[in-house]
């Protein structure tokens, strides 16, 4: 064998390896790429809403107002929440609303008032399910599920 042949072929094996590492780097940026697509997709899904109602003589009515249930619901006060209350009873992040392991959850942000489960005040983050009432203030939440 010559040399210009044994460095012909040195040329083609270090082209294929190099290939090969570009193709697996494609994949692994492919991979996360479309891991992203699926997390994002999954935060913009609504997973049920909340209705807010208001009480009359210890019955609910929905008032036409519905949010969406998101992953992560914030209640309050301040703008930034998913969900901004016009309430001056309310804390600039009174409640949040999560999903987690499968459960929705309510948790109190530590606010002034406190929030409500079905009329009951809570104290530490508790499962909620369809058909509790939040309060929030003075404003009413009546959860609904998918």
């Amino acid at each position: 064998m010559t040399v210009e042949i044994i460095l012909f072929v040195l040329r083609l094996v270090s082209g294929a390896i190099l290939l090969g590492i570009m193709g697996v780097l494609f994949l692994a940026l492919w991979r996360d790429y479309q891991s992203a697509i699926v997390q994002t997709q999954a935060q913009r899904r609504i997973y049920g809403r909340l209705v807010e109602v208001t009480e009359n003589d210890e019955n609910y009515a929905d008032t036409e107002v519905y949010y969406p249930l998101l992953p992560l619901t914030s209640i309050g006060r301040a703008p930034t929440n998913t969900i901004p209350l016009n309430d001056d009873f309310a804390s600039g992040e009174h409640a949040l609303v999560a999903l987690r392991n499968g459960q929705w959850w309510l948790e109190d942000r530590q606010s002034r008032n406190g929030t409500l489960i079905n009329g009951l005040p809570i104290h530490d983050p508790i499962v909620i399910t369809d058909g509790d009432i939040i309060g929030v203030g003075h404003r009413r939440f009546r959860v609904e599920l998918e």
